[in-house]
């Protein structure tokens, strides 16, 4: 449920989003994510019991099973355009995001490389949330001297998810390929996102980048509130 103060942010900065990306390219765009993958999916209780008629109550059929209250997991982080993808970095558990780390790790080690490589001397735009370690000014600092085109506060709108293609599309499309065979383990959950990753291509990723100038329209239409009933 969006505030009315929250309709407005969104209202007012997918316009100005439009007006940018009508202005300009969508391929010269990055749009960067992170999300938390599981092996195991986190349960409401320890144990989860099948229900038998009283005459099988004492039989083999007799099942319990447990599941863990915390589950192994890793965080991914990934960027895509509409022509490439970067490569995906894994953060465990243990190691938390902070701007040293964002910075080092992800910008730096990661996507600085793959963005020369990838873009060459063409200008191009950085899109991100603005998480804590995304938004210090040691982080906007580093923004402005090697990614001078990013969408900073003013430009993206907090809480939209629903604007984001790696939100929208990516790591659903993702995580449904990925368990679509039961994973025991963290390092082979590790191996299935990098082996799915690695089959994205532009056929998917055109037209997944591409939704973005529809869903801005429809979030204009429906004047900055959910917009799903307006995509049609």
């Amino acid at each position: 449920m969006l505030s009315e103060a929250a309709k407005k942010n969104r209202l007012e900065k997918c316009q100005k989003l439009l007006a940018a990306v009508r202005a300009g390219r969508l391929s010269d765009i990055v749009w960067t994510d992170e999300k938390i993958f599981t092996v195991e999916v986190a349960h409401n209780s320890q144990i989860q019991r099948q229900l038998l008629p009283r005459a099988e109550k004492n039989s083999r059929k007799r099942r319990v099973k447990t599941r863990s209250l915390f589950p192994k997991s890793v965080m991914v982080w990934a960027g895509i355009t509409s022509e490439g993808k970067t490569p995906l970095v894994f953060v465990d558990k243990n190691i938390k995001i902070n701007s040293e780390t964002y910075q080092n790790v992800i910008l730096s080690d990661t996507l600085l490389p793959w963005a020369r490589n990838h873009f060459g001397e063409r200008n191009f735009i950085l899109q991100q949330d603005w998480a804590p370690a995304h938004g210090s000014k040691s982080t906007i600092s580093f923004y402005r001297h090697h990614f001078p085109g990013f969408w900073d506060k003013d430009m993206w709108p907090s809480n939209s998810p629903d604007l984001n293609p790696m939100d929208y599309s990516v790591w659903s499309y993702l995580q449904q390929k990925v368990f679509s065979s039961p994973h025991r383990s963290l390092d082979s959950l590790k191996a299935a996102l990098q082996m799915e990753w690695q089959k994205i291509d532009v056929d998917y990723l055109r037209p997944t980048v591409e939704a973005f100038t529809k869903r801005l329209e429809a979030c204009i239409l429906a004047k900055g509130d959910h917009f799903e009933q307006y995509l049609g």
